[in-house]
């Protein structure tokens, strides 16, 4: 049986909500991924050019700080990464995660949470983050509700 984590970053809940139902409906571990200095509504005011997300996101090397660690990464056998869709793609601060440990020899399945972008090209970028080592899947949106057995069914059939 494969040890599985599902971290993930929530700017407004939603998607920690997701992840949450994910976790409990696979009995995986939950980790959040926390930016040192939390978004403000004003950080996250998209129309705003100057506004932090909207800088963050114009920069693909941006690395914002986050708080806490994962524990023994290497039990983990799978990890589901979790986060809103911004500009088309994860946000930098998952990006700060996901170059932050050592992926090699596990499945990473991304899915994010929006009212209407899909994932695009994300699991493209993901692999390129976290090299070859690594297996990237196309990952999913979760939009809505989704019932505790349509969530295992995805989960167990994207760990093929």
């Amino acid at each position: 049986m494969s040890k599985i984590l599902v971290a993930y970053f929530s700017a407004s809940g939603v998607t920690a909500k997701a992840a949450a139902e994910l976790a409990k409906a696979e009995n995986a571990d939950l980790f959040e991924i926390k930016p040192k200095e939390l978004y403000t509504p004003e950080d996250l005011d998209w129309r705003n050019r100057e506004s932090r997300s909207s800088v963050e996101m114009a920069n693909p090397d941006c690395r914002p700080e986050t708080v806490g660690t994962v524990d023994n990464m290497s039990q983990y056998d799978a990890v589901f990464v979790g986060f809103p869709i911004w500009w088309g793609r994860e946000p930098s601060v998952v990006d700060t995660f996901l170059t932050s440990y050592d992926f090699s020899g596990k499945r990473i399945v991304p899915f994010c949470t929006s009212g209407g972008s899909g994932l695009g090209k994300t699991a493209e970028r993901i692999q390129s983050l976290v090299g070859s080592g690594a297996k990237v899947a196309e990952g999913k949106r979760l939009g809505g509700e989704i019932s505790e057995s349509d969530l295992k069914i995805w989960m167990e059939g994207s760990l093929q």
